[in-house]
């Protein structure tokens, strides 16, 4: 598993032997941990980018783990709300559980712990909370401009050479008009005798292509008077 798709793990413990102990277990799981002492960094870093867990010891400098717990279970944030929850504390006492339970921890582990045990009991809350390393999303048409192919959802396309030098003109300028005089001229080049009608039959090949594949796709949009677009997901243009 790579660090980009292991699950980040906030720890919130001051006790650097305790802190070092439970990092180097979660990482020979192959887990990211980002460590901090205080309350107000955990919730500075959870609420920049909530992790896939988090492990809070109840006692720390400048508050209570529980507190923030309840805190986030209270929170509009939905991501903090369902985030999952291990509470660690000096004390076993089932009032300890009890309170951690009810401020909204998914689970409780007493010092001193075995590395295993907490490890066993996180990996299970991941595993609930069905947590999944994120999927890149395949953008709807890519040029491979160096494998000189074109790409629609994932699936080579069919073009003609010149078909293929005009989607990758308007693919650079993706969102952008480019006039029919730029696309010859990038396309045909300059000592073409091509013109504006030849550039408007390739593009309506070059849709009938796209839409043969896609029929719902009205990726290039034509601009009267100006020129072409192509317009994906993210961009935007208009006839």
């Amino acid at each position: 598993m790579s660090l980009g798709q292991a699950p980040r793990i906030l720890l919130l413990e001051d006790d650097p032997a305790i802190a070092g102990t439970v990092a180097f277990a979660f990482e020979r799981e192959g887990w990211r941990v980002e460590q901090v002492l205080l309350v107000r960094e955990a919730e500075r870093s959870v609420r920049a980018a909530p992790p896939a867990l988090a492990v809070l010891d109840v006692g720390l400098p400048d508050g209570n783990g529980l507190a923030l717990c309840r805190q986030w279970r209270a929170d509009a944030d939905a991501r903090l709300r369902t985030l999952p929850v291990l509470m660690l504390t000096a004390q076993g006492e089932e009032i300890d559980r009890v309170l951690g339970l009810e401020a909204g921890a998914d689970d409780y582990l007493a010092k001193p712990f075995s590395p295993r045990e907490l490890v066993a009991r996180v990996r299970a809350l991941l595993r609930r909370s069905a947590w999944s390393p994120p999927v890149a999303e395949t953008p709807l048409i890519e040029v491979d401009e160096a494998g000189q192919r074109a790409l629609l959802a994932g699936q080579p396309l069919d073009l003609t050479r010149l078909e293929l030098k005009l989607l990758q003109a308007l693919w650079r300028a993706a969102g952008r008009i480019k006039s029919r005089e730029a696309l010859l001229l990038e396309v045909w080049g300059p000592d073409c005798e091509a013109n504006d009608r030849t550039v408007d039959t390739h593009v309506k090949t070059l849709r009938a292509k796209l839409r043969e594949r896609r029929p719902d796709l009205d990726a290039i949009v034509t601009h009267r008077g100006l020129g072409y677009a192509l317009v994906l997901p993210g961009t935007t243009g208009s006839r």
